[in-house]
């Protein structure tokens, strides 16, 4: 039997108090079918930091048959003992409390074979490994440069890899543009159906995003009111205090735009602002999703200057004291963006007049990622003066951080003295909420893979909706031959991006909530 927190099949209760309100949980492992997890980028940061803890932990809860493996693919000379090695180091890292009787175990599932995605040698023993458990679905993690997608693939088919329960997982960035995306797109095509192909933001795997849906679709008091009607505007902001770091060469051909704003963020948006689908089936969502991309209203390089901001950190200060600036820590100047912020309107009847405002960066203040719905004020206070002014209700969905949901409320100030108003939230958060540790997004996303659902994954078409929204921007910034605005690290960025959503009578949602 799987070493597992409960048995398999299981469903424990954790029932946790929020200011009087009593949530009860319950949560189950089923276990998914023996898999083969073959990562691709085996020794990355991706596959170190995230990829090896998160299946330790769904091992961990037995989620895992054992009779699946986890193979990676690099090109450094390894043995499965020397990858394991580094498997027990990554895991131990994020659980340093790991029985070591349950690590052995997982380390079990552990392999490791050297492949070069551009040669041949060593492919076809590899296609023999790997057709040694015939009955296991098999999902192929590209983590690598996407420049080596179409490589692998390819070697991939050619050793008939792609047959049968065959899966193929593409991590962002896909292009650089949407013709780049689309070459990308075409050429996995001829290995790959669209059925197999699952490209992953894991922005999706948040426990945050899920429950947007659940918040929006399963109660009657959001719905009716989620409409222009009602909300003012919406603010999604995704801040981080570090800085380019060994990331430097990638992000110097990406930027903000490309990195953050068009794939991540504007997943958020969608899942904000789409229309409620039939049913939760993978492609009622995603249909969905489509129509808000489209639905986008195209900021050309006229409306460019007014509804956009990109900015690039300079040498300031952070949790980790001084730090450089973002050309002395790449070694030469640069035009890149380390920060966006974007009016965004949706053009549809559900969101006419409702300005969403993006924004991303480096070396910010604070590391979260929050999205932010303001409601309208009400039409008229009934209240003196001297009970205090009224505040808009906002709900504000925390994703990092501290993952949970903070509706904001006025009441009474409890006591004597007359009625003094005050603002305060209904705060849930799900640690707090349902006990124990939150599953990483990796986790879930991998696991729906080895299941075949793509609910949280991006459809080719929505790939090429983002891109077609977003290049235009891009080519307005390159043709203005405008560099970026400076912005001190350790600040909010650039004061035009203050401006930018200032001019509206608005302010940044900036208050640790």
């Amino acid at each position: 039997m799987p070493y597992a927190a409960h048995p398999v099949g299981t469903h424990p209760s954790t029932t946790a108090s929020l200011g009087g309100i009593h949530v009860s949980s319950s949560a189950s492992s089923l276990q998914v079918e023996a898999f083969d997890l073959v990562i691709f980028g085996g020794t990355g940061d991706l596959a170190i930091r995230k990829l090896l803890p998160a299946m330790y932990h769904r091992f961990a809860e037995g989620q895992i048959d054992r009779a699946s493996r986890i193979i990676g693919i690099a090109r450094a000379e390894l043995n499965d003992a020397s990858y394991r090695k580094i498997a027990r180091e990554a895991v131990l890292k994020v659980d340093k409390n790991a029985p070591e009787q349950r690590l052995e175990a997982f380390l079990a599932l552990i392999h490791y074979r050297s492949l070069d995605g551009r040669k041949d040698a060593g492919w076809s023993e590899f296609a023999k490994f790997i057709g040694e458990k015939p009955d296991n679905v098999r999902v192929f993690y590209l983590s690598t440069s996407p420049s080596l997608f179409v490589d692998l693939c390819q070697k991939l088919g050619k050793h008939k890899l792609n047959e049968g329960r065959a899966r193929v997982v593409l991590e962002k960035p896909i292009g650089t543009d949407l013709g780049s995306a689309d070459k990308i797109n075409d050429d996995v095509a001829q290995v790959f159906d669209e059925s197999q192909t699952y490209r992953i933001d894991h922005y999706l795997g948040k426990e945050t995003v899920q429950n947007l849906l659940a918040l929006r679709f399963g109660n009657a008091l959001f719905e009716p009111l989620w409409n222009a009607e009602h909300i003012e505007h919406v603010q999604i902001t995704v801040a981080e205090t570090v800085g380019v770091g060994h990331r430097a060469g990638y992000y110097d051909d990406s930027g903000a735009m490309r990195d953050m704003i068009q794939n991540h963020i504007l997943q958020l948006l969608c899942m904000v602002a789409m229309e409620p689908p039939s049913s939760m089936a993978p492609d009622a969502v995603r249909d969905e999703k489509l129509k808000v991309l489209r639905s986008l209203k195209p900021i050309n390089a006229a409306r460019t200057p007014q509804l956009t901001v990109r900015g690039q950190y300079r040498a300031g200060a952070s949790e980790e004291g001084s730090v450089p600036g973002y050309e002395e820590e790449l070694g030469h100047p640069s035009n890149t963006e380390t920060f966006v912020a974007i009016k965004a309107e949706i053009a549809n009847w559900r969101w006419a007049g409702v300005p969403f405002y993006l924004r991303t960066g480096k070396r910010l203040p604070e590391r979260l990622s929050e999205i932010v719905v303001t409601y309208k004020s009400v039409p008229h206070s009934i209240f003196d003066q001297d009970a205090g002014a009224l505040a808009q209700n906002r709900l504000v969905l925390r994703l990092q951080p501290d993952e949970g949901v903070k509706l904001w409320l006025t009441i009474k100030n409890p006591g004597p003295g007359g009625l003094k108003l005050r603002h305060v939230p209904l705060d849930m958060s799900f640690l707090e909420a349902f006990g124990g540790q939150l599953p990483d997004a990796y986790e879930r996303l991998i696991l729906d893979v080895v299941r075949g659902n793509p609910t949280l994954f991006m459809r080719r078409d929505e790939v090429e909706a983002a891109w077609r929204w977003a290049d235009p921007i891009l080519d307005a910034w390159t043709d203005s031959n405008e560099v970026p605005r400076p912005y001190t690290a350790g600040t909010w960025g650039p004061s035009a991006s203050v401006a930018l959503i200032e001019r509206d009578g608005y302010t940044w949602n900036e208050e640790n909530d």
